[in-house]
């Protein structure tokens, strides 16, 4: 199974007065702009062959899984409560652990439990692997879903996967 987990693109500053619930701090116009332009940078690595993406019920996650399902050509994006801040990474691995091996499944999340989630996949313990906004990176589980099964195919900050995003299409 391949995984990519992308963090959540750039968002509005936390106030309070704007959004009493940071739970619906959307991205900002930029962010959207950049978010789209990740995305356009994981589609060259992925293709369009996503099996599933699963976000956070946070504004800001969601509407960075929406974008990528637009750029992707679908799937439509599933909330999933564990992608929440402060959420079990023991969740994510059972709801990766039910998929097909031969999936390739999205998350969108946020920091620092994407980076710990990173970690945990790869090390077997939630060692952070940092993830800038509209940042990504992709593990393959070589074996069964589980702590210490990944191994790492790619990490990259946004400024590169937006690069990568111009130049698809192009020889």
């Amino acid at each position: 199974m391949r995984v990519v987990l992308l963090r959540h693109g750039p968002a509005g500053r936390r106030d309070a007065s704007r959004w009493p619930d940071d739970a619906k701090r959307p991205l900002t116009p930029r962010g959207e702009q950049r978010t789209r332009a990740s995305c356009a940078g994981i589609r060259r690595l992925i293709g369009g062959r996503v099996s599933a993406i699963a976000t956070s019920p946070l504004v800001r996650a969601a509407r960075t899984a929406e974008l990528l399902a637009a750029t992707l050509g679908g799937p439509r994006p599933a909330p999933l409560a564990a992608l929440a801040p402060g959420g079990s990474w023991r969740e994510v691995l059972e709801h990766l652990a039910a998929r097909r091996s031969s999936e390739i499944v999205v998350l969108v999340g946020h920091e620092p439990d994407l980076g710990k989630l990173a970690g945990v996949m790869l090390f077997g313990a939630p060692r952070a692997l940092p993830l800038r906004k509209a940042g990504a990176c992709g593990v393959r589980f070589v074996g069964e879903v589980e702590a210490g099964g990944a191994r790492l195919e790619w990490f990259l900050p946004p400024k590169v996967l937006r690069r990568l995003g111009r130049k698809e299409g192009k020889t």
